[in-house]
């Protein structure tokens, strides 16, 4: 997949997960993409790991790794900053 498909793919990865997971997550449209692209990137690396494939072309599955990775990087989010307050 190119730049462009890893950055539609990160938007819309990232907005699902943020619907989905309630509570205050990093905010804005870069904020959104950031982190589907890196929620891409590790749900990738999980779906490789457990041989459930590579993410090397858009499909269901691919976006559903992304949106796992993505709320996971969300959940790890919220620890994070928790801590500091």
């Amino acid at each position: 997949m190119g730049i462009l498909s890893w950055i539609i793919l990160g938007l819309i990865a990232g907005a699902i997960a943020k619907w989905i997971r309630p509570g205050k997550d990093p905010g804005g449209w870069l904020a959104t993409i950031i982190i589907g692209i890196v929620g891409g990137i590790v749900g990738g690396w999980i779906g490789s790991a457990l041989g459930w494939g590579s993410v090397d072309t858009f499909s269901f599955r691919t976006l559903l790794l992304a949106i796992g990775g993505a709320l996971i990087v969300l959940w790890l989010y919220a620890l994070i900053t928790k801590k500091r307050a």
